[in-house]
């Protein structure tokens, strides 16, 4: 306790009863809700009756990292970690809902909404009618099954818009046959004809997509009694992490989850509310008090990461927003630099700028990996790529998961074709590496009819059946980074890679970085299930609900390039925040509501309260987009923080420019 303030040490205190924690930026809510979880052992609850949930498998990570060190130290509860095993970072790193030891000790289960929404499932496969464990369609497969099912009624509407609207309505808690009650007009009425077929092909390949993960085990929560039941009394205390992101499933996936003790500690940031457009509902946060009456509010102000400066520019931006709770962060931290202007003649002058001083602070000993370039849209980052790459700067750009690579996305597709007999993956890897089996071929294999192909093609469909036959068989015997080195060998995919003298070697380290990522899994012990073992289904699992941030390597020395959608919940000692003009950040929208306004504000608070040490803001005078070049105007952002907080930058060049329209 000593390592906590006031406010935390009170919301670690109230381990009973509804609890709702307004954690303001780096302010320490995951130290909050780990010392907490001690806490409650502290007070006599087992590990395993513990509930906590997050939204990114890296902050999942980090967080049963940090509880399970936690309980391993603490004195007042070794009783429950006594003969524990290894460090916790192998404790962490296999799927918790399957981990088994010899020792009694069964850590709390931390986990996303999208895993424990899987778990349920899992766990009442055959009451949903499945025959097993569904495999989960990736964005690649739900494009592919939307596309077919538009084609047959000839609609003019694009496959990703029509499993957006999907999407949007399965966060509300609807299913397409509600759905089709209630379609208006022309695009709702494409909808309502091609969802019940979009779901038949996932039902035909037993598969769900991401939001069915959520709203399949919302709904069976809410129908089944006795589900129901068994989930309360399985976990006494919950905790949800960055609350202000849920959506109507998530939220009321959290609420059926409790028992009649109500015991729960939400943990959230109005002022961090940026993912409206995709169905986070702020009211959520905002009506808790309403839902659970009596909660108590413990709001922490104190910031960790920041200096002075920081926070006041941030505070600055963030209070011409009017629907939130009062708030102010702070910090004992020093005042800190000033915030650095740059007014960029064009992208190409800004980019030049932010590798200017990438390099000066290389001179100066600061390390690549110490710099984030934080920008409104992903198009902001070729610039910026260009001009790292003639500085000789190592640079990562987030957005290209590394599961969604083709090689990747083969190799994964040999393991499931061979264990779970799916088309999709079977029809992903029947021609991978090519041998000679084209797509009349394949759709005879697909629909059954092996049996009419003769000749030279049938042996090429008997040498994959036979491949796959050999993966099913090592499936059981091999630890899942032995499978995948397997997998790698006898497909053929090592040798296609190592003769190609272009793409093949990068291609082929990412092979290799897999089978590093399934390593992870190979401690998680063997436990029967359909000739596979818990480590392989924890990893496949795993792979299935990787998010953008996952992709960011902590070991990787280089500057990292992301959205401030995707820099959420990081930190860095030096940001750039890019792109700083009206109609780019804050975004424009034609039919902007105040809500939209609402959250450009909160978004660009987000990406200023990444920052440790330094920030530079920086806008361009002119802006290509679209091929076009058009002159901009400086954010509203900018005249919102105080002019004493702000230094300019000068360019890198003698004399004044005027720039001429």
């Amino acid at each position: 306790m000593s390592s906590l303030n006031i406010a935390q040490k009170e919301a670690v205190e109230t381990t009973e009863g509804p609890l709702l924690v307004l954690a303001g930026a780096g302010a320490g809510k995951t130290r909050v809700i780990a010392h907490r979880i001690l806490e409650i052992v502290r007070r006599g609850t087992t590990p395993e009756h513990i509930l906590a949930i997050t939204f990114t498998n890296k902050a999942a990570t980090e967080m049963k990292e940090r509880i399970i060190s936690l309980l391993q130290s603490a004195p007042e509860a070794s009783r429950f970690a006594a003969g524990q095993q290894g460090d916790a970072a192998r404790l962490a790193s296999g799927s918790l809902s399957n981990f088994r030891t010899s020792e009694p000790f069964r850590p709390p289960f931390v986990s996303t909404f999208h895993s424990l929404g899987l778990l349920i499932i899992k766990e009442n496969a055959k009451l949903l009618g499945y025959k097993r464990t569904p495999t989960i369609f990736d964005r690649a497969d739900s494009l592919r099954e939307m596309k077919a099912a538009l084609k047959m009624f000839d609609a003019e509407l694009e496959p990703r818009a029509a499993l957006g609207m999907i999407s949007r309505m399965k966060g509300q808690g609807i299913t397409s046959s509600e759905f089709v009650e209630k379609a208006r007009g022309y695009r709702e009425d494409v909808v309502a004809k091609v969802w019940p077929i979009y779901d038949a092909a996932l039902r035909k390949e037993n598969a769900l997509d991401f939001d069915d993960l959520l709203l399949r085990a919302m709904l069976l929560l809410r129908d089944n009694e006795e589900v129901r039941g068994c989930y309360q009394r399985r976990w006494s205390h919950v905790h949800v992490d960055e609350f202000q992101d849920t959506n109507y499933v998530q939220a009321r996936m959290m609420e059926l989850l409790l028992g009649p003790t109500c015991n729960v500690c939400a943990v959230g940031d109005v002022d961090q509310t940026i993912y409206g457009w995709r169905g986070a509902e702020i009211k959520n946060i905002m009506s808790f008090e309403r839902t659970f009456p009596g909660a108590k509010i413990v709001i922490l102000e104190e910031n960790y990461r920041s200096t002075q400066t920081i926070l006041a520019a941030a505070n600055s931006v963030i209070s011409k927003n009017t629907y939130r709770p009062e708030k102010n962060l702070f910090t004992k931290n020093t005042e800190g630099d000033p915030i650095s202007l740059y007014q960029a003649f064009d992208e190409t002058d800004e980019a030049n700028f932010i590798a200017r001083i990438v390099r000066e602070g290389l001179a100066k000993g600061r390390q690549p990996k110490d710099f984030a370039v934080l920008y409104r849209a992903n198009f902001q980052s070729r610039a910026v790529e260009e001009a790292l790459l003639r500085a000789d700067i190592p640079y990562q750009v987030l957005g290209t998961k590394f599961f969604e690579r083709k090689e990747v996305k083969d190799a994964l597709s040999f393991v499931r074709a061979a264990i779970y007999d799916t088309n999709a993956d079977l029809a992903r890897i029947a021609n991978v590496p090519p041998r000679g089996i084209g797509k009349v071929t394949l759709l005879k294999i697909l629909a059954g009819k092996e049996q009419e192909l003769t000749g030279a093609t049938r042996e090429k469909v008997v040498q994959l059946r036979s491949l796959l036959a050999r993966i099913r068989d090592a499936a059981p015997k091999y630890t899942p980074s032995e499978l995948m080195r397997f997998v790698i060998t006898n497909s053929g995919l090592e040798a296609q890679f190592i003769q190609d003298k272009l793409e093949g070697p990068e291609r082929l380290e990412n092979l290799k970085e897999l089978v590093t990522l399934a390593a992870r899994y190979d401690t998680v012990d063997h436990i029967s299930n359909e000739s596979t073992h818990a480590g392989l289904d924890a990893f496949l699992e795993s792979a299935a609900l990787a998010s953008d941030q996952d992709e960011l390597k902590d070991e990787a020395n280089a500057v990292r390039l992301m959205t401030v959608h995707a820099s959420k919940g990081l930190e860095f000692p030096v940001v750039f925040i890019t792109g700083l003009e009206e109609g780019l950040f804050p975004y424009a929208r034609e039919d902007e509501k105040d809500a939209d306004k609402e959250e450009e504000r909160r978004l660009c608070y987000v990406a200023i309260t990444r920052a440790q040490h330094k920030v530079y803001l920086s806008y361009a005078s002119y802006r290509t987009i679209f091929g076009s070049k058009n002159a901009t105007i400086p954010s509203q952002f900018l005249s919102d923080i105080p002019d004493e907080l702000l230094e300019s930058e000068m360019p890198e060049r003698l004399g004044r420019t005027i720039y001429l329209d």
